[in-house]
């Protein structure tokens, strides 16, 4: 699985999931922890590592998507940490926020294409740490055709898969 597009590109290039090419770039699994699985790619110098989740619940149930994820990815060579980035498996309504619940932290997320980011990037590390203690992640963004759509993520396992991609990409 390839890594999530860097936040430079993510304007042009959307992060999502796909095969990775064979050889240098491929992506090495790390390990899986819990709900999670930690990934490592390399590419010259440059190395990504990122962790990633799928929703365990998708709302409503009778909506058409593609398969959905959650990334946080670290690429050290480009001074990125913890980059916390969401494919939505559809294509949003990019003039309304969407909305990332862990408890009582609400963060608003800006959907572009057919993902979305923390809107405000100087919160990933409030929105990491509340995952880190919170249970559950619900995520509402607004499809291009105006249907709301809410995924639920389970937060098991993200401390464990963190610490490992941060051995890989300190």
């Amino acid at each position: 699985m390839a890594a999530p597009a860097s936040a430079q590109q993510r304007a042009q290039q959307p992060a999502r999931p796909a095969a990775a090419p064979a050889g240098q770039g491929q992506a090495l699994e790390l390990g899986t922890f819990g709900e999670w699985a930690a990934y490592a790619s390399q590419s010259g110098r440059n190395k990504v590592c990122y962790i990633l989740t799928r929703p365990k619940e998708r709302l409503p149930r009778t909506l058409t998507r593609d398969p959905g994820y959650l990334f946080i990815t670290s690429r050290p060579a480009e001074q990125v940490r913890n980059e916390v980035s969401f494919v939505l498996g559809f294509a949003a309504r990019e003039t309304t926020p969407g909305e990332a619940t862990i408890g009582t932290a609400n963060f608003a997320l800006a959907p572009k294409g057919r993902n979305a980011w923390i809107a405000n990037a100087a919160e990933e590390t409030a929105f990491i740490e509340a995952a880190r203690r919170g249970q559950t992640l619900s995520v509402k963004v607004t499809s291009g055709r105006g249907n709301l759509s809410t995924d639920r993520f389970s937060l098991a396992g993200l401390t464990q898969a963190l610490e490992r991609m941060r051995r890989e990409c300190p």
